[in-house]
């Protein structure tokens, strides 16, 4: 038997990642444009996939991590829908059904975040672990946890940029998060970073960016604080711009047991492997898009069995 072909989309904020293959490497097409009206924009990726299937053979599925809010409650009118997102024109857009009807294949969706939290599982940082968080610390914050084994969501996907954390003592910045002000996202984020400092992290040098690293590492430490007691992970990966900053990974595992306290007491916390940046790069989440693809695929095998129903996370 050949070996299955899955689609996978990473639809961002400002750009779409188009790519046909099995795993990160075993990519045979790629594409990327900019996010555009929903339409034109939806209409080119799945022009993507209908030349590439004209060309080389058709798809098994088609996965989908997105930008959000999302609306992912199996059998739910509008699954697969966005929600209010911020993004210009695209609240309320279909964004897996016009997928799904143009090409004749599954459709799996979900967040962005939450696929690069399975390509991460699959091939990356966490390959091997049942139990994890990725985190994305980019212009804002966000997580998906992994536990047992499949992505948490319930009423709807996890928002973890949106946590409280403690202000740090002097620290007047009143926060960047037009919703919450102070949140984990609306101190710790990029955009926050950027307004803090008055210009990019990336470009922050000198005394800024030691001053810039050691309030980043205790607010993501004392976000992360949260998270390990509230999932109990057995690694947590983070990727996104900030956090390639140099040293940013030393100070913040330091700063986390600091935050710890020695409670639970466990070594693995710790640990130089416990919170680890993320191995994928660019990849992660089209990488998991294939793992929704395939997940995709799978359901609808089992739906096309005698009394099965509708499965979580696919568009039937």
């Amino acid at each position: 038997m050949s070996a299955p072909r899955f689609g996978a989309i990473e639809s961002g904020g400002t750009k779409f990642v188009c790519l046909v293959g099995s795993a990160p490497d075993r990519i045979e097409a790629e594409i990327r444009f900019p996010t555009g009206e929903p339409a034109p924009t939806l209409a080119r990726a799945i022009a993507f996939f209908e030349e590439r299937a004209a060309e080389t053979g058709p798809l098994d599925a088609v996965g989908i991590a997105s930008f959000g809010p999302l609306e992912l409650r199996p059998g739910h009118a509008k699954f697969g829908h966005l929600s209010a997102t911020p993004k210009p024109g695209w609240s309320g857009v279909d964004v897996a059904g016009p997928v799904a009807a143009a090409l004749g294949v599954p459709v799996g969706i979900d967040t962005d975040v939450n696929g690069a939290a399975l390509g991460e599982g699959r091939w990356g940082a966490a390959q091997g672990l049942d139990t994890y968080v990725y985190l994305t610390v980019g212009t804002g914050i966000g997580g998906g946890a992994v536990i047992g084994g499949k992505v948490v969501s319930g009423l709807v996907h996890t928002e973890m940029g949106h946590l409280t954390v403690p202000r740090i003592d002097g620290d007047a910045f009143p926060g960047s998060c037009p919703f919450h002000g102070d949140c984990w996202e609306g101190l710790a984020g990029g955009e926050a970073m950027a307004a803090r400092w008055g210009t990019p992290a990336e470009e922050l040098t000198g005394g800024a960016l030691r001053e810039a690293l050691r309030l980043e590492a205790a607010y993501l430490a004392a976000g992360l604080r949260n998270i390990v007691y509230t999932t109990a992970p057995q690694r947590i990966v983070i990727g996104g711009g900030v956090a390639e900053l140099p040293g940013l990974f030393s100070l913040l595992r330091a700063e986390l047991s600091a935050a710890l306290a020695g409670y639970p007491g466990l070594p693995e916390h710790a640990a130089e492997d416990f919170v680890v940046p993320a191995r994928l790069g660019r990849l992660a989440g089209p990488a998991g898009g294939l793992v929704l693809a395939a997940e995709a695929a799978t359901a609808a095998r089992q739906r096309s069995r005698p009394g099965a129903g509708p499965s979580e996370g696919t568009y039937a």
